[in-house]
Order: structure tokens, then C-alpha cells, then sequence
């Protein structure tokens, strides 16, 4: 049986969009120690429909 990494991918959504009321979303996808970092993690990130740096969370 194959030893089960601590890194794993995740998806960054954009939590401005929604409220925006814009369509589209903005996602991006990234890695995580999920041994490291256990619970969502958030960066600012560039959204390209809103034109400038925004919060993007952690989804599912």
C-alpha cells in the first residue's frame, strides 16, 4: 500500500466575487502541508474581472 502524502491540492476561490453581484469567479489552485496547515487557508490573490488583489478562501 502506497504511503499517503501530506501534500495535497486545493482550490482558492474568491470570497468578493459573490458579493460583487459580477459573473464569473475567480479560482486558483495551489498545494498545502496539510499536516502543517490542518484548517482552510486564505491568500490575497488577483482577480482578473475585478481588476485588483482580493481574499480568496479555501474551498471544500
Amino acid at each position: 500500500m502506497a504511503k499517503k502524502g501530506n501534500r495535497v491540492q486545493v482550490i482558492l476561490e474568491c470570497t468578493e466575487m459573490k458579493e460583487s453581484g459580477l459573473p464569473g469567479t475567480s479560482r486558483y489552485i495551489t498545494t498545502k502541508n496539510r499536516k502543517n496547515t490542518p484548517d482552510r487557508i486564505e491568500k490575497k490573490k488577483y482577480n482578473p474581472i475585478l481588476k485588483r488583489k482580493t481574499v480568496h478562501k479555501e474551498i471544500k
